[in-house]
C-alpha cells in the first residue's frame, strides 16, 4: 500500500512539474514572438521614415534664372544641374530679370523660389503685403552697380538734373540712382528717368537717346571698355543686397525641399571653391565674355549665404531710404522679412 501511495505521489509530481515546464515554454514563446514583432515594427518605421526623407515632396521646382549681373552661383548650378540632382526632381528655371516680375511670379506660384533677387525687391513686395521670406544672402556687390555715360562732364548729382537716365526699376540700380541724388536734395523728378533692362538702357546710351545707363556686371565691363564716363559706383551709396527667398507658406509646407536647397547651395560654394578655372571659363562662356574679364568682375562679389548682423542692417538702410523716398508708404522692419 505505501509503495503504490508512494508511486502515486511520484506520477503526480512528474506530471505537475510537466505542466509547468509546457506553460514556461509558451510563455517564453510568446515573448520572443513579442520581441521579433516590435523588432519588425521598428525596422519597418525606420525604413519608412528613411524613404519619406529620400523623397521629395513636390513633383518639380520653378527657380528663376537672372545670370546678369555677374550671378556666378545661378551659371554654375544649372551648368551642373545640382538643384536637380540634390532635390530628385526636374527643375525649371524662370528667366524674369524685373524685380517686380520675380516677386509677382513668387506671389502668384509660378516659381517656388527667388534665386537672386535685390533686397529692394523683397522689401517693396513685403510692403505691399505679399509673402516673402528672405531665406538666405546671394551676393554683396557695391561696386558691380555703376551709372555709366559718354558726357564726361557728369560728375555730380547736380549735372544730372533734366538727363533722360535709364535702368531697371525697383532693383539696386534704382536705388543707387535715388541714392546719388539723395546727395544733392534731388529726387527721380528732377531727371527724367526710364524703366530700362539693363541691355537696353545700354543700347540707348550706344545710341543716344539715353544721357546715363545704369549698368551691372558684364554690361558695366564693356561699357568700362569702349571708354565710357563712370558717373558713380554703388560704393557708399547702397549695400547691394541680393538674396535668396521664398514664401513663409513654401517653408513651412516642404521643409524636405528647403533641406536640401540648403544643401545644395553649400555644393555651389564648394564647387566654385574647389574648381576655380572652370567656373570661371564657365561664367565667361554663358556671358560672352573673355575669362580674365569675369576675373576681374569676380573679385566685386561676395557669394556668402550666410545673412550676418551687416546684411540686415544694410536690409533696414534699404528699407528706412524707401520710405523716405516714397517707394514704400510705412516704414519696415525688416526683421519681418527673414525666416523665423
Amino acid at each position: 500500500m505505501k509503495k503504490l501511495i508512494a508511486l502515486g505521489l511520484a506520477a503526480c509530481m512528474t506530471f505537475s512539474l510537466a505542466g509547468c515546464s509546457g506553460s514556461a515554454g509558451k510563455e517564453t514563446e510568446a515573448a520572443s514572438a513579442t520581441e521579433t514583432t516590435a523588432e519588425t515594427s521598428a525596422e519597418a518605421e525606420t525604413s519608412a521614415e528613411a524613404t519619406a526623407d529620400a523623397e521629395t515632396s513636390i513633383d518639380k521646382l520653378t527657380v528663376t534664372y537672372v545670370t546678369s549681373p555677374l550671378n556666378v552661383p545661378t551659371i554654375i548650378e544649372k551648368d551642373q544641374e545640382i538643384f536637380a540632382k540634390e532635390l530628385g526632381v526636374p527643375v525649371e528655371y524662370a528667366e524674369l530679370t524685373s524685380g517686380a516680375d520675380q516677386t509677382q511670379a513668387l506671389a502668384s506660384g509660378d516659381v517656388q523660389a527667388l534665386y537672386a533677387v535685390g533686397a529692394t525687391s523683397v522689401i517693396l513686395s513685403a510692403a505691399n503685403g505679399a509673402d516673402i521670406k528672405v531665406l538666405n544672402m546671394y551676393s554683396r556687390s557695391p561696386k558691380a552697380f555703376c551709372m555709366y555715360s559718354k558726357d564726361e562732364s557728369l560728375t555730380t548729382p547736380e549735372s544730372l538734373k533734366g538727363k533722360t537716365i535709364a535702368g531697371p526699376t525697383g532693383t539696386n540700380l534704382h536705388e543707387l540712382l535715388v541714392s546719388y541724388l539723395a546727395q544733392a536734395d534731388m529726387t527721380l523728378d528732377d531727371v527724367n528717368y526710364v524703366n530700362m533692362s539693363i541691355p537696353d538702357a545700354k543700347a540707348g546710351l550706344d545710341g543716344g537717346s539715353v544721357d546715363v545707363a545704369l549698368l551691372a556686371g558684364a554690361t558695366a565691363y564693356n561699357a568700362e571698355q569702349q571708354g565710357y564716363h563712370l558717373v558713380a559706383d554703388g560704393e557708399g551709396l547702397i549695400s547691394a543686397l541680393i538674396a535668396v527667398a521664398t514664401t513663409q507658406k513654401f517653408y513651412d509646407e516642404h521643409p524636405d525641399v528647403i533641406k536640401k536647397l540648403n544643401a545644395a547651395q553649400e555644393e555651389i560654394a564648394s564647387y566654385m571653391a574647389d574648381n576655380q578655372e572652370a567656373t570661371m571659363e564657365t561664367v565667361a562662356a554663358t556671358l560672352d565674355l573673355d575669362v580674365d574679364a569675369v576675373k576681374e568682375m569676380y573679385g566685386f562679389y561676395d557669394f556668402s549665404t550666410e545673412i550676418t548682423d551687416a546684411d540686415k542692417e544694410g536690409f533696414q538702410n534699404t528699407a528706412d531710404f524707401m520710405y523716405e523716398s516714397g517707394m514704400i508708404e510705412n516704414e519696415l522692419d525688416v526683421n519681418t522679412l527673414f525666416i523665423q
